[in-house]
Formats: structure tokens, C-alpha cells, sequence
């Protein structure tokens, strides 16, 4: 009767370096989110009349209004215009971001990951 060498291919050794290879690109992952933090994106709608800056965590830095932009005539143009520019600078910030962590992941989609 044959004998049932069960196991892992290439055996311990190679699970142990998966298993610190998987520690190390985590460790680079946490690596990139705390220095997405201290990056930001800005973008600008209405030819620059607002513009609005996004921190890589995605929290609004600041905004800016030109005087040029407030007519209390036309409230929805300026409220559209801030809408505009808050939602390309958030996706300026994830594609930052995505672009800083495919670095680490080889281009890789993890899902879950950001």
C-alpha cells in the first residue's frame, strides 16, 4: 500500500515565504495609506472660479470661491460648480491612490483593498 505524502507543494519553507510576502506588501499597503494622507488633489470647475483640494483620505481640504462665481441670482450655478470640483478632486485622490498602491500590488485587483 502506498503511503499519502500529503502536503504543501515545495513544502514549509515555501508557505513560509508566502506568508512573509504577504506581511511585507501589507506593510508597504499601510506604508502608502499614511502617505496618502499627506498628499492631496486639486481640481478646479468653471475656469477656475472653485476649487476644491482633497486630502488622500478624502476629506475636503479647502474650497475656494471666486467673487466672480457668487451672484445671489444664481445660487444652482455655484452649488453645481462645487459639486463638480469636489467630485473630480475625490477621483483625482483614488486614482492617486490606486496608482500608488498598484506599485506594491504589481497591478493586481484586490478587492476590499481601498
Amino acid at each position: 500500500m502506498a503511503k499519502f505524502r500529503g502536503g504543501i507543494p515545495g513544502g514549509m519553507g515555501n508557505m513560509n515565504n508566502m506568508i512573509k510576502q504577504a506581511q511585507k506588501m501589507q506593510e508597504q499597503m499601510l506604508k502608502i495609506q499614511e502617505e496618502a494622507e499627506a498628499k492631496t488633489a486639486t481640481a478646479s470647475s468653471g475656469g477656475g472660479a472653485v476649487t476644491v483640494e482633497v486630502s488622500g483620505k478624502k476629506q475636503i481640504v479647502s474650497i475656494k470661491i471666486s467673487p466672480e462665481a457668487v451672484d445671489p441670482d444664481d445660487i444652482e450655478t455655484l452649488e453645481d460648480l462645487i459639486l463638480t470640483a469636489t467630485n473630480e478632486a475625490l477621483r483625482m485622490a483614488d486614482e492617486m491612490l490606486a496608482r500608488d498602491m498598484s506599485k506594491v500590488t504589481g497591478g493586481m485587483n484586490i478587492p476590499g483593498l481601498f
